[in-house]
């Protein structure tokens, strides 16, 4: 009997003799597959997120609906405070709940102008007039360093403060083209070079798309003496925070103002840099302005406001200016300063006037080649928020 013998054919060798072979298929197979993986890969993410979620909600409900008071109350004017959290406060309480919050941690009006009579900046032998025409000679002592750097540790909140001997050399640098504001701003450290400094921190209210864009300031801004926006009326409750051609740090109301009386206002007053924060008239832990005017200081209830980061700007007796800004939402795992805190801080470092400038993501110091404070959303690197404007130091 002979012997038979299997023959093994190949794909080719079918193709070949005619056979039609679907070679897709085991390549349908090996996608089917993958696709499988992918889709066993979003779900583990989507159950985690869910569980993230439901974690953060139950925790923020325990807050919101448990016994402790001061808890409630600090959790809420915090996210009041913030751009995109408003929401969560509405989420579990109504809104006269809300608002009983609000009343035991707000702070009250602070209507006074500031008194440039208060401010006598040293006179010792250095002019700083820089050659321009003003009502007085102003010097500096010859003996002050120029800039001095401090760190600050608060029971929620670390921060930093420059104190600058010379005010002259503080101004608002902008990416104002002349013929207009950009969409998309700069980056702190970027305003700073461009402008030939050595520091600064950012300064008020702006359009800031979630830091995406900050081309567009809000409200008024004038740099050297040049008006580069003149809307007074573009929010409600703004205050403008700058400086004199005496180098007198000014905070004044821009309430009722039109773009006429503006005009007039930084003529009369020889205003020579400054932007526009707001002190919000409809939610009073959203934004504030005054923390200490001629002196006195902001009356509080409670702390003020809520625990986040900020930027605050203030002058002593002797001229010189201190640029504060503390950490917060989660940044070095603080909350954050309270408006209590900068009061505080602004009165122990002898400022006769302080104002609040935009705080939160937009909250940045740059000194010397470096981020002091970067925004706490780029955490882990030296960045910050793209800003239309900023205070530096030159």
């Amino acid at each position: 009997m002979s012997e038979s013998k299997v023959k093994i054919y190949t794909e080719q060798d079918l193709e070949s003799a005619g056979v039609s072979v679907n070679r897709k298929r085991r390549s349908n197979k090996n996608t089917k597959k993958k696709g499988n993986i992918f889709l066993r890969i979003l779900a583990v993410i989507g159950v985690t997120l869910g569980a993230l979620l439901l974690a953060v909600y139950l925790i923020v409900g325990m807050i919101c609906n448990g016994p402790s008071k001061s808890a409630k109350q600090l959790l809420v004017t915090t996210v009041l405070e913030s751009g995109a959290l408003k929401f969560v406060a509405s989420i579990y309480l109504s809104p006269d709940e809300i608002q009983n919050l609000v009343n035991g941690n707000s702070m009250q009006p602070f209507n006074d102008d500031v008194d440039p009579g208060l401010i006598k900046i040293d006179n010792n032998t250095v002019d700083i007039s820089g050659g321009k025409t003003s009502d007085q000679t102003q010097t500096v002592d010859k003996n002050k360093k120029d800039i001095e750097l401090f760190t600050i540790s608060g029971r929620t909140f670390s921060a930093k403060l420059l104190k600058i001997s010379d005010p002259s050399r503080l101004f608002i640098s902008t990416v104002y083209t002349g013929s207009g504001w950009p969409e998309v701003g700069k980056t702190l450290d970027q305003i700073v070079k461009d402008a030939g400094g050595t520091a600064g921190i950012n300064g008020g209210l702006y359009d800031n798309q979630y830091g995406l864009k900050g081309g567009h300031p809000t409200g008024v801004v004038v740099s050297n003496g040049q008006i580069q926006l003149n809307n007074p009326q573009a929010a409600s409750g703004l205050v403008l925070i700058g400086f004199n051609e005496d180098n007198i740090l000014i905070i004044k109301s821009l309430k009722g103002m039109t773009a006429a009386s503006f005009k007039e206002y930084v003529e009369s007053a020889k205003i020579r840099d400054a932007c526009a924060f707001q002190e919000e008239s409809s939610d009073k832990n959203n934004h504030f302005v005054q923390l200490v005017i001629n002196g006195e200081a902001r009356e509080l209830n409670g702390m003020g406001s809520g625990l986040n980061p900020r930027t605050a700007i203030g002058q002593c007796a002797d001229g010189s200016v201190l640029l504060l800004v503390t950490d917060g939402r989660g940044y070095n795992s603080h909350l954050g300063a309270s408006a209590s805190d900068l009061i505080k801080i602004m009165l122990e470092y002898g400022a006769v006037n302080a104002a609040n400038l935009d705080g939160g993501s937009s909250t940045c110091m740059y000194y010397n080649g470096e981020y002091l404070q970067p925004s706490v959303t780029f955490k882990y690197s030296q960045a910050s928020w793209h800003l239309p404007l900023a205070f530096v130091f030159k």
